[in-house]
């Protein structure tokens, strides 16, 4: 409930932070255009009839602002974008606008406020996040290398890519197929770079088993763990991009993650769309993922068992039964010839339910 006398909506950018504030006694509406430092903003909060509360977008600024005003004894809400109510027949967007608009919903509590993650939490995201980003180069990379191959008829076919024997082929066999000093060169520095970004991956590998062996996340990891395809980085990502578990149920964590299907109904018409794909992008694409591992017969081999010998009893039992249910699931979508990538994210749906119900569950 909104108790505070001065509702402020500011507009955050790099360079700039547009700033609105409604008095809630006189209706005086105040404007400013400040720099992004934190303590010229606070002055200026402060200069204001108090008690205040603010309200900004989240954005790529992160959340810095709202840890400097929450320790100045400010209340802070950082707003979802994608939750903000905008009247329909408004055509005009400006930064100052913005800020009145935020400061106003604000006041009515018509706000939809983002989990707040720790300092840690965000520096733990920040490294998935990177493993994440180089993975994708890496993918990329190693496209550029085959695709040159391929253009000068080199094809690998004695088994899977990428692996000792593949690299091998590259060097010994590929490369000197290659006609002219330019491609070679070519050729060269794709494969530097492939080299460069699995050697990077390895570190990054290296540090977040490191932290999740012997930190915060280390119980919710290794509860987790005890689903198939869900493993230690798979877990970590999990882990840190969710949080707090707490805040959701085994129906609502589908929804955050947009694994839910979409839906229109009006009167006695009820139509359901595609997944909405709305929440964290990051957490439904690890579920996506890991949900493909349950296609295969459900076998407890010594991975798994490896993964279970960390875990609490209570969470190998949960596991055990997860692992059994979803893999059901997918030999019942199979036998009605679903189409296998409408029944992944299905089962990825479910799987979320499962990894939370481990994540809440007590040591």
């Amino acid at each position: 409930m909104f108790n505070e006398r001065t509702s402020i909506g500011l507009d955050v950018h790099a360079r700039s932070v547009v700033a609105a504030a409604v008095d809630g006694v006189t209706g005086e509406v105040t404007r400013t255009r400040l720099t992004p430092s934190y303590e010229h903003i606070r002055s200026w909060i402060a200069d204001l009839p108090g008690p205040a509360a603010v309200a900004y977008e989240a954005g790529p600024t992160g959340f810095g602002l709202y840890r400097a005003l929450t320790d100045a004894g400010v209340r802070c809400e950082v707003v979802a974008p994608s939750k903000l109510q905008r009247p329909a027949g408004d055509r005009v967007k400006t930064d100052a606008r913005d800020a009145l608009h935020l400061a106003r919903l604000l006041r009515l509590d018509e706000v939809t406020s983002v989990s707040i993650p720790s300092v840690n939490q965000e520096a733990c995201r920040d490294l998935v996040r990177a493993r994440e980003d180089c993975r994708g180069d890496l993918m990329r990379a190693r496209h550029r290398l085959s695709k040159l191959l391929l253009r000068h008829g080199i094809v690998y076919y004695e088994g899977a890519a990428w692996t000792d024997a593949h690299d091998r082929w590259l060097r010994a066999q590929a490369a000197p197929q290659l006609p002219t000093l330019a491609t070679r060169m070519a050729f060269d520095s794709d494969y530097e770079h492939v080299l460069m970004l699995q050697a990077r991956r390895r570190g990054l590998d290296s540090v977040i088993e490191g932290i999740a062996a012997d930190g915060e996340f280390t119980p919710v990891v290794r509860r987790m763990s005890c689903l198939r395809g869900v493993g230690t980085l798979t877990a970590f990502a999990l882990a840190v991009e969710i949080g707090d578990w707490n805040r959701f149920t085994g129906n609502t964590i589908g929804s955050f993650v947009g694994l839910t299907p979409s839906e229109y109904s009006s009167g006695s018409t009820r139509s359901q769309g595609p997944i909405t794909k709305t929440g964290n992008t990051h957490v439904r694409r690890l579920l996506v993922e890991a949900a493909w591992h349950h296609r295969p017969k459900y076998q407890v081999r010594a991975v798994m068992r490896a993964r279970w010998d960390k875990a609490p009893a209570a969470a190998r039992a949960r596991g055990h039964e997860g692992n059994h249910r979803l893999h059901n699931r997918w030999v019942g979508f199979l036998t009605r010839r679903k189409r296998s990538t409408v029944a992944n994210v299905a089962i990825a749906r479910e799987l979320a339910g499962w990894c939370w119900s481990l994540a809440v569950m007590e040591d």
